[in-house]
């Protein structure tokens, strides 16, 4: 599935989100979800198991390791254990998905700004921008607790447009949940699903009615000609 922009909807800025469209996160984060497990003589889990989870941030990986809810009374306490865990392990095993770093070299190339919108907590953001010395390009970054919304809500993108200096209908946001999709769908920008990242369930992907798909983050090159 691919739909292309009208000619008069030049594509004037790309938005990404950050796990699962522009870094590989899922090692860090598994390694942290089976710290938890291994300190509570639970088993661990292998990463094929983890990483489908992983767009579902920390409460959907203690869901799959404890089988917890939000509602559970251990749960605060379990997700601060991996918050504080996984902030000192953020960046041992993390990547750029394999053809970013061309990817944003074509964009700014060709003078195409470009941002991030995540729905992770800055303090959790910004030792991977700055670790990751390419990301620091970013002209904006929106975290998940940036506004007093967060995706699925059109604000934050609609926030990074206002700070890229782009109209919606002449973006794109990227990203690999069902969630992203439906943001970018709200704000009036044209969405695209990264495949290579997590999703459980790629049946359902249909049903986001999203613009395109991405096999690759090297794609989008060819879907903004």
């Amino acid at each position: 599935m691919s739909v292309k922009p009208h000619r008069s909807e030049k594509i004037e800025a790309v938005l990404f989100d950050l796990d699962g469209t522009l870094l590989d996160t899922a090692p860090d984060l598994a390694a942290t979800l089976n710290a938890l497990l291994l300190a509570q003589q639970h088993p661990s889990l292998p990463l094929s198991v983890i990483r489908p989870v992983i767009s579902e941030g920390a409460a959907g990986l203690l869901k799959l390791g404890f089988n917890i809810s939000e509602k559970d009374p251990e749960f605060p306490d379990l997700r601060q254990q991996f918050i504080e865990h996984y902030s000192q392990h953020s960046c041992e095993q993390t990547q750029l998905f394999s053809g970013v770093d061309k990817l944003i070299h074509h964009l700014e190339t060709n003078h195409v700004a470009w941002g991030i919108v995540t729905n992770k907590s800055m303090a959790l953001t910004m030792p991977l921008i700055e670790h990751f010395s390419l990301l620091k390009k970013a002209k904006c970054i929106v975290a998940g607790d940036t506004l007093n919304y967060s995706k699925p809500h059109p604000k934050p993108l609609l926030h990074a447009c206002e700070c890229v200096k782009s109209t919606p209908k002449n973006c794109v946001y990227i990203g690999d949940a069902k969630r992203d999709i439906d943001a970018a769908n709200a704000a009036g920008m044209h969405s695209l699903i990264a495949l290579y990242g997590y999703i459980p369930n790629k049946n359902e992907l249909k049903s986001w009615n999203a613009s395109a798909m991405l096999n690759t983050p090297l794609e989008l090159i060819d879907w903004l000609k």
